[in-house]
């Protein structure tokens, strides 16, 4: 049986500074070479915004300008989107994941762990429940940026594939962020996925990209840039999962707990 595939493109990016409307257009143009080239494109964490706390000025509806554009882009190129804006819902403001796929299915998180140094969490409520999204035959579970400190929130117990977080993360943390992705690849045996923005934000802070694939063994996919963009389409083969995880079966020996 022939296995399965998943063309995943990653987007590492610059970021205007709080204008939606100009990254909009930005990714608009960088992004349409990969028409019916690639199966899920990953943008970074507020990728209309940048990681800013003007929550009150910036946010979208959850039927906003940007899902309308992921919902047009998605079906423009032919493939899924994903990437986090700034919403308001009720009274209050989220930081949430958006994963839209070309027959306009729309799946959403909402980021668990808020970023308290940055004051995150006075402005933003915390997520309350992990998501898992079926797409094209892969289980990927979407988090977002600081939930990469906390395995927990990303233990493997429910048989996902692939491991997947757009992100904000700042150069004097960097190293991180590199040994993180490849732990989480390796303690959950799936594939792990991190694409993170370049450049400088309008609060003074540095971006140096560093966005990576890794393969369940924590094998390094990608072709690892500092501080440039660019954009990389790598193939996830489903077979790599299932022979890994036959072969080497240390899922099963996990501790078992329950996520509350």
């Amino acid at each position: 049986m022939k296995s399965l595939k998943l063309r995943v493109s990653i987007v590492q990016s610059n970021l205007h500074w709080e204008n939606p409307q100009a990254n909009r257009a930005h990714f608009s143009k960088i992004l349409s070479p990969l028409a019916n080239t690639t199966d899920l494109i990953v943008l970074p964490e507020m990728f209309t915004t940048g990681f800013s706390m003007n929550a009150e000025h910036l946010s979208e509806t959850q039927n906003g300008d940007t899902l309308q554009w992921l919902i047009t882009t998605s079906k423009l190129l032919s493939c899924a989107i994903v990437g986090t804006i700034i919403i308001k819902d009720g009274d209050d403001f989220y930081n949430r994941l958006l994963f839209v796929t070309p027959l306009g299915e729309i799946h959403t998180y909402d980021k668990k762990h808020t970023f308290t140094l940055a004051g995150e969490h006075q402005v933003f409520t915390s997520g309350v429940a992990r998501v898992f999204i079926e797409y094209l035959g892969f289980k990927i579970c979407p988090l977002i940026c600081y939930d990469l400190r906390f395995p927990v929130w990303a233990r493997n117990n429910v048989g996902y594939d692939v491991l997947l977080y757009t992100a904000n993360w700042p150069q004097k943390r960097i190293a991180a962020w590199d040994v993180l992705l490849q732990a989480r690849a390796i303690e959950n045996m799936s594939y792990c996925i991190g694409v993170n923005r370049i450049g400088q934000d309008g609060n003074g802070h540095m971006y140096p990209g560093h966005s990576a694939v890794y393969d369940c063994l924590g094998k390094q996919l990608s072709t690892q840039e500092y501080e440039t963009a660019f954009i990389q389409t790598i193939t996830l083969d489903k077979q790599h999962i299932q022979s890994t995880r036959d072969a080497l079966e240390f899922l099963k020996d996990a501790d078992d707990f329950t996520l509350r």
